[in-house]
């Protein structure tokens, strides 16, 4: 089968090949995060306005969630399937996958971008904005909202190149319009005079670049999996599972804009607009932490999937060991910076001392779970990974919706301290998350690996037998 010419999924070493993989999603996922953050790095700072202006574009971070969610939901279902059957040698298949998440993507995209335009006051409202800050959410939202058809394209189909190999193509899409972006934004922003209205409009046309680039790829000579207008029809046999292993990407990225609407609401009540503010930086730093964890994931994902599809367990099995202690490693080391030096973090997002005071132990106890987090991302992303889609979907519900939602409204209640209550709740969620994560995974993944020994031994038992009949 023809391979990408930067890896070989099914026979390179394990190491060699997560390392070539990991290290470009690492990068990409490290520059979208300065992507993402570096609109609030300069919106924070604009002087007399800046602490306002920021808590306005916070409150707008949801909405960008969910609708970011529905590429996770299309893409990183559909991504792991293709490559799948990649290992089981069916391109003609994973073509379709393809075709069929791009022209669900397109469809997405026009009707999100009506509905938010259509609703975002009252969307905005919703989740925390105030008299003081809806102004600033409004005028960042309009714009985005225009540019949901770039959204859609460059996340959902960059996923379609990773899961190819073709590493250093995808992480290419997110550093182009992370420069766009960063150029574009301080001359928006303060050149221009347009300030959060200029921040939005850099990011749209950042990710306008990023999605033709994109799109160029796929159409072009080198993909593997290439664009094809046949395939755009949407089947259900096709789209349908691609969705249905997508739903747990989906939960934990568009259930994040109801936790921060809970957290907002929370916040509000206790803290005023200063705690919805500290909690913008505190959701960006997350941002930051998650997104570097997921690079491990995407580089660890095609190798974990394909050598799935082609029935190879030790392949798959050091795969996952190998993901598990990087991503074990990195969430350590990122606590320990949290508890150590959290103003570091703050002075990132503000200079107003206020802001920055109530950032600097809210982050402590934030992110204080976050040290065994790596283990629990492993785990729920390898579920994904290797086809599970209802434990997946399960354990992305569980943190968020079964246990931290509830906990954000029901700690307040015995604990003097509100505001502290109400950021408490994330660590404890983090803990009991951990423990039953890993813990289903152990009991899941020994059962599939015992599995995949046996048909191997009887696949190779069946080739042998049909080579001594031959001779």
């Amino acid at each position: 089968m023809k391979m990408s010419k930067e890896v070989d999924l099914g026979k390179e070493s394990i190491g060699r090949l997560f390392f070539m993989l990991a290290v470009p999603a690492i990068l990409s996922q490290l520059v979208n995060a300065l992507y993402n953050m570096v609109d609030r790095m300069y919106i924070g700072h604009i002087p007399e306005v800046g602490a306002t202006a920021l808590t306005g574009v916070g409150i707008s971070f949801p909405i960008i969630m969910i609708i970011s969610a529905f590429a996770a939901l299309v893409a990183m279902g559909g991504a792991p399937r293709a490559s799948i059957l990649m290992g089981q040698q069916d391109i003609k298949g994973a073509e379709k996958i393809l075709g069929n998440c791009c022209c669900a993507l397109i469809i997405t995209a026009l009707v999100l971008t009506i509905a938010v335009i259509g609703f975002h006051t009252p969307l905005l409202y919703m989740f925390g904005a105030s008299e003081n800050t809806i102004g600033y959410a409004q005028s960042y939202m309009i714009i985005y909202a225009a540019g949901t058809i770039f959204v859609q394209l460059t996340l959902g189909m960059n996923a379609f190149i990773s899961a190819q190999g073709f590493s250093r193509i995808s992480m290419l899409t997110v550093v182009i319009g992370a420069i766009t972006n960063i150029i574009l934004d301080p001359i928006l922003i303060f050149v221009f005079d347009m300030g959060v209205q200029g921040a939005a409009l850099a990011t749209v046309i950042s990710q306008g670049i990023s999605s033709v680039w994109v799109m160029r790829f796929l159409m072009g000579k080198q993909t593997i999996l290439k664009l094809r207008m046949s395939n755009f029809r949407i089947k259900a046999k096709v789209l349908l599972p691609s969705l249905a292993l997508g739903v747990a990407p989906f939960i934990m990225q568009s259930t994040e804009s109801i936790l921060v609407l809970c957290f907002n609401s929370s916040l509000l009540k206790y803290g005023g607009d200063l705690a919805v503010g500290a909690m913008t930086i505190l959701s960006s730093v997350m941002q930051f932490a998650m997104l570097p964890l997921s690079g491990f994931t995407q580089g660890a994902q095609p190798i974990i999937s394909y050598n799935y599809g082609a029935n190879n367990a030790y392949r798959v099995k050091k795969a996952f060991r190998l993901l598990l202690i990087s991503c074990l490693t990195y969430s350590a080391v990122l606590w320990l910076l949290a508890m150590v030096v959290p103003n570091m973090f703050a002075a990132i997002f503000t200079s107003d001392p206020a802001l920055t005071e109530i950032t600097v132990w809210a982050l402590r106890i934030y992110m204080g779970g976050c040290l065994l987090f790596g283990a629990q991302i492993a785990c729920q992303q390898t579920f994904i990974a290797l086809g599970n889609a209802k434990t997946s979907a399960f354990l992305a519900m569980f943190r968020k919706i079964i246990v931290l939602i509830p906990l954000i409204y029901i700690l307040p209640m015995f604990i003097e301290d509100k505001v502290m209550a109400v950021f408490l709740a994330e660590p404890i969620a983090d803990i009991l998350a951990v423990l039953t994560t890993v813990t289903m995974f152990v009991l899941f993944f020994k059962k599939l690996l015992r599995n995949m020994d046996e048909e191997h031994v009887e696949e190779a038992k069946q080739q042998t037998q049909l080579e001594e009949k031959e001779a």
